[in-house]
């Protein structure tokens, strides 16, 4: 037997590479960035903040009131919310297990979705594991490369992330603006298969209501799916039922929302049809593949709906505490529990909101790109819990910060 003389193997040509000081590093992209939103105040950063028992946090050594928590209820410190969700880690674990659709779909679940349907007349729900998991499955399923969706300018940024999912075309409507919705329709729909209208139902930076009796009207009128997100609706307005019951239960086919902020949970849910429901549960890819929400927070969700719809004057109390807030400094009277005051310049926030902790309140600043550039701000998130005497104090402390 002959072995064949073979010559060495040419090196492989990434080994013969050497690195180029010249080329850009994922290190250098990062830090260049961050340079970038330094100078324009932009930068965010996680700040450890432990919550105590409501309205109080503690931050950075200190204990402050917060008027930045949309635990609007306070019912995630609630004595029987809590106890609820220690009973399920008890019985049922910490976790679900898997996808709903292989092995997370716990029995509670169905508790849930039953008790959501009712509070939102509608015949069904679907929980997610978070109301961005929702909105990120539910538009892609329903709107296809053949359909047109609208969305109001000052959507949450979830429902963007569900539009940008889908392969329909996007168009982009000024706020609130119904007479503009209605160009665009009478303009673009005839040229689409099926069409979906996005908007919130309260917008989480303005704290304004949507005009969702008109825009139902104007959706009927042209065939079109109207979809709400109501995260900061349910619970707080509408004795609980959230933005389409305030505004007269107009005809919203499609009501989404959160167990994170009135419910003081964790999730997120769509009320529909029973036949829409269906089709999500079988199809919305955020859904199928994710993780089933665990048994704690489905229990403390039921409990907390227990306490919304047996307790209407807690219901009432975050509205009725901003309209305080808004009354005491001359602002637009409160729609919700949500009141936000304009600063303009990123940097000016900021330091307003450092004066306000320097006062023993934590206001956060909002900046671009959560709200359009010259409209950096502070938002203000009332509760159940925060006093009378707590916001007089507040609306003095802004005043003299703000000269409003």
């Amino acid at each position: 037997m002959f072995l064949r003389k073979t010559s060495p193997s040419p090196p492989h040509p990434l080994r013969q590479r050497r690195p180029n000081p010249k080329m850009n590093t994922l290190d250098d992209f990062a830090s260049a960035k961050l340079a970038e939103l330094d100078a324009q105040h932009l930068r965010r950063t996680l700040v450890e903040s432990a919550r105590e028992e409501a309205p109080w946090v503690f931050r950075e050594g200190r204990r402050l009131l917060s008027f930045s928590c949309n635990d609007y209820l306070n019912l995630s410190h609630h004595p029987a919310v809590k106890a609820a969700a220690v009973e399920a880690i008890a019985r049922y674990g910490a976790g679900s297990g898997g996808s709903r659709l292989v092995t997370g779909n716990h029995p509670l679940l169905g508790e849930l979705e039953t008790r959501l349907a009712r509070l939102k007349r509608t015949e069904a729900a679907c929980v997610f594991g978070s109301g961005y998991l929702a909105n990120a499955g539910i538009v892609p399923t329903l709107a296809g490369a053949k359909d047109l969706i609208l969305i109001d300018e000052l959507a949450h940024a979830c429902l963007f992330a569900g539009t940008q999912l889908s392969p329909a075309k996007t168009i982009i409507f000024r706020h609130n603006d119904v007479s503009q919705a209605e160009e665009l329709l009478a303009a673009q729909r005839a040229n689409f298969r099926r069409a979906l209208l996005l908007t919130d139902g309260v917008f989480s930076m303005d704290g304004d209501r949507a005009p969702l009796a008109e825009l139902a009207a104007l959706c009927a009128s042209y065939d079109v799916w109207l979809m709400s997100d109501d995260a900061h609706g349910l619970g707080v307005i509408g004795g609980g039922g959230g933005s389409v019951t305030a505004a007269g239960a107009p005809p919203v086919p499609l009501q989404m929302g959160t167990l994170s902020k009135a419910i003081g949970g964790y999730g997120g849910y769509l009320c529909a049809s029973k036949q829409v429901i269906d089709l999500i549960k079988t199809r919305a890819r955020t859904l199928v593949y994710s993780t089933g929400l665990p048994p704690a927070s489905v229990a403390a969700a039921i409990a907390a709906l227990d306490i919304i719809e047996n307790d209407p004057l807690l219901v009432e109390k975050p509205l009725a505490k901003a309209r305080a807030f808004t009354k005491a400094l001359n602002l637009p009277e409160a729609q919700s529990p949500i009141v936000p005051v304009i600063i303009g310049a990123p940097e000016a926030a900021l330091a307003a909101s450092r004066q306000l902790a320097e006062a023993g309140f934590l206001v956060t600043a909002i900046r671009p790109p959560t709200v359009p550039a010259g409209t950096a701000r502070l938002r203000f998130a009332f509760s159940a819990a925060h006093s009378d005497e707590d916001i007089a104090r507040l609306a003095q402390t802004v005043r003299s910060i703000i000269g409003s």
